[in-house]
């Protein structure tokens, strides 16, 4: 409902000027002042949107009050009402920013139409102020989403078409020269408290903010100078907390190290990880720098060996293997002695690097973590097989997905470009999955390997080149892909137990039975 004001000494003019209002417009609330003192102090108490102002009144003139009524609101529209049509009221009232003005006596129809001009303005300023809005939420969505991705690229190593620093300069957060990741544990089931949690981060501190991934929620926490870094971090770490109230099970947060450049904030990210390893604390949280550090330089050399494997046996989907080598990995440090707490860092390492291929591989893996501290090497073996299979159900699932419309693809394009040279990298391109994988697939799917299924696409289109007598088997050779004709007669041979040339002779002498009879 709009409010209007009018604002006139002389009575008559005023319950004229409100009747006309009123038949015209049902749905306005009108009040009367018949002075600009009265005007000021309606305007200061019931502030209306619009305002009908006589210019000359007694005591204080038109143009006074909406001078004084500005000063306490700009949003206010005046229009005001003369008996003067005189260029020096004019201008001063468009220098007030008077939106109109009516000569008296009015015409009902001018009023009409002088409240109709303004209701459209009103309703394009409105329709204007909604599309500014949407389009600040939209930004503010966008920008989510942006910083997201930003955390995600740089903490596990993900690719994007976008560059990174053309993100980075998108956030309304600048990163500074310091930063640290801080990991939050958030109990299963309560992820619905993540927008929470992001909000009280941004009350807290200048942070980057990743996605919930699983159970866990990275941010990058951008460095205050005028703090210490564990009590900034325990400051965060407390708010965060805060949320959880009196009920702390499950919520831990690991804190990694400062770190200088975005390059290295992946580091910063891991050492945050392990520091959540142990649950088991009554602070709920704990720092990088206070797990001991329990390197083993000799094994060096052993443990680049088995990630090397690690890699081939991910990239070829055998996870046997992987179950076997992370069993003889655990077994071996058990028999050697080594620290539990050391064996669980170096496995859950191992197992940060199968999710990292796994991703490299277009699979989508949660960087995975112990729920627990493990007590010996015996319960440490337990988690990490649960843990890899979490993992194999994963890429199993992603692959199950792909692989019917992969193969019906693959099969397809092999049929139609079969006369071409196609290398099992390009093919493994064209329908982005490894080389390697997709051999597997190809020969576990369809009981051929890709080459032999290359192989008998050629052949099947050079027994239909050859009925015909006029093309020689030298272009029927190149035709078909081949570039050496003696070759081609060869495998030829080896599939049809015939050459080229008496599969031609047979072919085309059946055709002359068939047309004599």
């Amino acid at each position: 409902m709009i409010k209007l004001l009018i604002v006139d000494d002389e009575p008559i003019e005023r319950d004229g000027m409100q009747a006309i209002l009123q038949h015209a417009y049902n749905d306005f609330d009108i009040r009367q002042a018949k002075n600009g003192k009265i005007a000021i102090n309606l305007a200061a108490s019931w502030k209306p949107d619009w305002i009908f102002m006589d210019i000359m009144m007694p005591g204080m003139t038109g143009l006074e009050a909406i001078e004084k009524i500005q000063q306490e609101n700009r949003d206010i529209q005046f229009i005001m009402v003369t008996a003067f049509d005189t260029f020096d009221y004019a201008r001063q009232a468009i220098k007030l920013g008077v939106k109109d003005y009516l000569l008296k006596p009015s015409k009902a129809g001018e009023i009409v139409a002088t409240v109709g001009k303004l209701l459209e303005q009103q309703a394009q300023k409105e329709q204007v102020s909604a599309t500014q809005h949407q389009q600040k939420e939209d930004f503010q969505k966008a920008l989510a989403i942006v910083e997201t991705d930003v955390v995600t690229q740089l903490l596990f190593d993900h690719v994007h078409d976008v560059h990174i620093e053309l993100l980075v300069d998108m956030l309304e957060i600048p990163a500074t020269a310091e930063k640290f990741v801080m990991t939050v544990l958030v109990p299963e089931g309560l992820g619905r408290l993540y927008p929470q949690v992001k909000e009280k981060i941004r009350q807290t501190e200048n942070a980057w903010i990743g996605a919930l991934y699983g159970c866990q929620l990275p941010i990058i926490v951008f460095r205050d100078k005028e703090k210490s870094f564990r009590s900034q971090a325990i400051s965060l770490v407390k708010a965060i907390l805060s949320i959880s109230g009196s009920r702390q099970e499950g919520w831990f947060v690991g804190v990694g190290p400062v770190c200088e450049s975005l390059e290295d904030i992946r580091n910063s990210y891991q050492k945050s990880l392990i520091a959540t390893m142990d649950l088991s604390l009554p602070s709920r949280y704990r720092f990088s720098s206070d797990v001991p550090s329990l390197e083993k330089v000799g094994d060096a050399a052993f443990i680049k060996q088995q990630e090397k494997k690690l890699f081939d046996f991910i990239r070829l989907g055998e996870w046997e293997s992987i179950d076997r080598l992370v069993t003889d990995l655990i077994r071996r440090f058990e028999q050697e002695g080594v620290n539990i707490l050391w064996t669980q860092q170096r496995t859950l390492e191992f197992l940060w690097i199968t999710a990292r291929v796994m991703g490299e591989m277009g699979i989508d893996a949660t960087i995975p973590y112990y729920t627990i501290q493990a007590k010996d090497h015996r319960q440490l073996l337990v988690e990490t097989l649960q843990v890899v299979g979490r993992l194999k159900q994963v890429y199993l699932k992603h692959y199950n997905r792909l692989e019917v419309d992969k193969i019906h693809q693959i099969k397809q394009y092999i049929i139609d470009h079969s006369h071409e040279d196609i290398s099992l990298d390009a093919l493994a391109r064209k329908v982005e999955l490894s080389p390697i994988y997709l051999s597997k697939m190809f020969k576990e799917k369809l009981g051929i390997n890709y080459i032999d299924f290359l192989t008998s696409c050629r052949i099947d289109k050079a027994k239909k080149l050859l009925g015909d007598p006029q093309k020689s088997l030298k272009e029927i050779s190149f035709e078909i892909g081949y570039h050496e004709p003696n070759y081609f007669s060869k495998v030829f041979k080896k599939m049809n137990d015939v050459s080229p040339k008496e599969y031609r002779r047979t072919l085309l002498t059946e055709r002359k039975d068939q047309r004599d009879e």
